[in-house]
């Protein structure tokens, strides 16, 4: 015969006044109780996680069973809401940052295709239907020019004042990390808007080198887009998949309730979004400086492809070494 409720209650109470009573005492604080409490804690957690898989399989209406979800509640936050460990800014700088980036490679892998195959696909139809591209590309200010045949050349209109070098990084700035943001907040929409933000970037990149290559001024688009454009991309490929994967922690939150997966997956995507953050403001520094000079094609590949490989290599070396070793 199955154990009764009362019976179940009246084994177990002990065991879970005692976690009651360790929580109390700790106050939010496991070094507020002693080594052997702390041991105690978990222990008395773990069984009492035992029971509330049994009490809601069994009684899954009892009062009981709310006040062990209390219980455990409470408690989990205590044995394990202290293994984050608070890291200086140079750990995260060498070390942190690069294992977020790499610790979820599927998440990147997702926002990869949302943001390069719509980029593929409409720079094909583009090339392919300049007319009607055309009339798409006035959806953004970015390329509304372009379908005017307004493409500026790299050779004729090069700028080298400090003054407007430096306005003209500032901006370029401020509208990536505008666009990374969006792509990391769009999380909160469970991934949707994380998801429409990297394949509108991706159209608009499309329909742009569609129409410019369509067009034959290729090499110009190149030159322009290349030395900053690798590195601008790859980061932006990551604020999306610091969204999703905010987003995915609402969706499915698996063990944990959606706000304690909100709290540990949200917290992994904001260090991924201010590191590459502060990342985009070498993408500006290139794109108001160094491309303005009228870099030559093999010249503009060599910066471009440069600091990409950079990127992704520092992410493999540093985030992959920091996770074996941690």
């Amino acid at each position: 015969m199955s154990e009764s409720l009362t019976t179940f209650t009246e084994r177990r109470r002990p065991a879970w006044e005692d976690l009651d009573e360790l929580i109390r005492r700790a106050r939010g604080r496991t070094d507020r109780l002693s080594p052997v409490e702390v041991r105690r804690l978990g222990h008395q957690h773990r069984q009492a996680v035992a029971d509330l898989a049994q009490a809601r399989r069994r009684f899954p209406h009892e009062a009981a069973t709310h006040h062990l979800e209390d219980l455990v509640r409470r408690s989990r936050s205590l044995v394990y809401g202290n293994v984050v460990r608070r890291t200086s800014m140079i750990d995260f700088v060498t070390r942190g940052y690069w294992r977020r980036v790499v610790e979820r490679p599927v998440f990147l892998l997702v926002a990869a295709l949302f943001l390069w195959v719509p980029a593929l696909a409409l720079g094909l139809w583009a090339h392919a239907e300049p007319q009607a591209a055309a009339e798409v590309a006035q959806i953004s200010p970015l390329t509304s020019g372009i379908a005017g045949g307004d493409v500026r050349d790299p050779d004729t209109d090069t700028i080298t004042d400090p003054a407007v070098n430096t306005a003209f990084a500032s901006e370029i700035f401020t509208n990536n990390v505008r666009v990374a943001l969006i792509a990391f907040a769009g999380g909160l929409s469970g991934g949707v808007l994380t998801i429409v933000s990297l394949a509108f970037n991706g159209l608009v990149l499309g329909v742009l080198a569609g129409l410019v290559v369509q067009a034959g001024s290729g090499e110009a688009f190149w030159r322009l887009v290349l030395p900053h454009g690798v590195l601008e991309l790859s980061l932006i490929t990551v604020a999306g998949a610091a969204g999703l994967r905010t987003g995915w922690a609402l969706l499915q939150p698996g063990h944990r309730t959606r706000a304690e997966s909100l709290a540990v997956e949200g917290r992994a995507g904001v260090e991924m979004a201010l590191g590459t953050a502060f990342l985009l403001v070498p993408t500006g520094i290139v794109e108001g400086f160094v491309t303005p000079r009228g870099l030559s094609l093999p010249s503009a590949i060599l910066v471009g492809v440069a600091l990409g490989v950079a990127y992704w290599t520092t992410a493999l070396w540093r985030g992959r070494a920091t996770t074996t070793t941690d």
